[in-house]
């Protein structure tokens, strides 16, 4: 995808805060759960940042520290209601609806710390072929990427099975891509993340452990 093309997406990513995130997961011995759920935040958010205009990249959170992180790239930050997964990225969706209006719009999960700036690039330009699609995670059954052409057209239905219910209006696109259909929500997609390698912030945290 060129840069023109990249420059057209408008991206939203849900973040909880890391008080209440990741219950199923149980982090090494003397790593917190809050600060690795953190830490998966600050690196998806770095990989979607070197590729999406600052503009255009929309994080909902409320998680301070998240949310300076965000702001400190130039980017766009939406008060979380704490109503939910869905209802904060409908926030999300409401935003880039009533200030960026019509364009390509995908939805980012935010714990995805192997992510990788030209994965997402490549996904974009697979998605940008359909009105509406959707990336499962590595197990299939979940979703880490949904995207529609317009903001109006994104119905997300995130939760047990979303990628059979986000594939009742979407195409499902199977891509050969593990760094990034690697959301990380237990111990098992932790080792996972771990083998292929995570970003800077999550290393960072995992530095004993992994040394």
């Amino acid at each position: 995808m060129c840069s023109s093309e990249i420059e057209r997406w408008r991206l939203i990513v849900p973040v909880k805060s890391p008080l209440t995130a990741k219950s199923r997961l149980h982090p090494p011995d003397g790593v917190a759960r809050g600060d690795l759920a953190h830490a998966f935040a600050l690196d998806t958010i770095t990989a979607a940042a070197a590729v999406i205009p600052p503009t255009h990249l929309v994080v909902v959170t409320s998680d301070e520290r998240t949310a300076i992180f965000v702001r400190d790239q130039g980017a766009i930050v939406i008060e979380d209601h704490d109503g939910g997964l869905n209802a904060a990225i409908r926030q999300g969706i409401g935003y880039v609806d009533r200030v960026l209006g019509p364009g390509p719009t995908a939805v980012l999960l935010g714990d995805i710390p192997t992510l990788r700036a030209q994965d997402l690039v490549r996904a974009l330009s697979a998605c940008k072929a359909h009105p509406r699609a959707l990336v499962p995670d590595a197990s299939g059954t979940g979703t880490v990427l949904l995207s529609a052409l317009s903001p109006r057209d994104l119905h997300p239905r995130f939760g047990p099975d979303s990628a059979r219910e986000h594939s009742r209006s979407g195409v499902r696109l199977d891509l050969d891509l593990p760094a990034l259909r690697t959301d990380v929500d237990d111990d098992r997609t932790l080792r996972h993340a771990i083998a292929i390698g995570v970003g800077k912030h999550t290393a960072s945290v995992l530095h004993p452990v992994l040394d």
